[in-house]
């Protein structure tokens, strides 16, 4: 599984070895309980368990911004700010030539079908800042310039605490592009 190493890949199995079978059956039936109760929200294709999934559902957020992110884990990621109140869009992946995904594979489609049905002022690409998540930004920035939305991009930086001799020239260059009135 992504995320696992050697050694912990190797302590799950024994532990699952070591589980009385009434228990593996459990955990086994809840793994595929999970997998057939979620599904991706009509609207911001995130993953829920509802209808629509909770973002979607709060009318005290601002419909009218959209940030568009990779995958579900990115929306958890921007949630932990706790600043942002828009809502998302979640591509569940982005474009990637070498890999064979191309925007057909992802689900730009249901994007420009959710901003073409109106209401939607601004889309926040959030894609990550690689070749790939520079690529999909410009492609769906590009799509959506002749509906007259407003589309922006995360600014880049410099992480806080961390040191700008350790900083490559990319990302001072942006930092410097980035940079606001204090």
């Amino acid at each position: 599984m992504p995320g696992i190493g050697g050694k912990t890949a190797q302590r799950l199995a024994f532990h699952v070895l070591s589980m009385e079978r009434e228990d593996a059956e459990r955990f086994a039936s809840t793994i595929l309980e999970v997998k057939d109760s979620i599904k991706t929200c009509p609207i911001c294709q995130n993953l829920t368990d509802e209808e629509l999934c909770p973002i979607c559902a709060d009318p005290e957020r601002d419909h009218t911004q959209v940030c568009v992110v990779a995958e579900p884990k990115d929306v958890v990621a921007m949630e932990r700010a706790r600043e942002y109140r828009g809502v998302y869009h979640v591509l569940h992946g982005v474009i990637s030539p070498l890999n064979h995904v191309g925007p057909d594979e992802i689900r730009v489609r249901e994007l420009l079908t959710r901003v073409g049905e109106g209401g939607v002022k601004e889309i926040i690409m959030a894609t990550n800042p690689d070749t790939e998540g520079e690529a999909t930004a410009m492609y769906i920035s590009r799509l959506l310039r002749p509906l007259e939305i407003r589309v922006t991009r995360l600014a880049y930086g410099i992480p806080v605490g961390s040191q700008l001799e350790y900083a490559d020239e990319v990302t001072l260059l942006r930092a410097l592009e980035g940079r606001q009135e204090i």
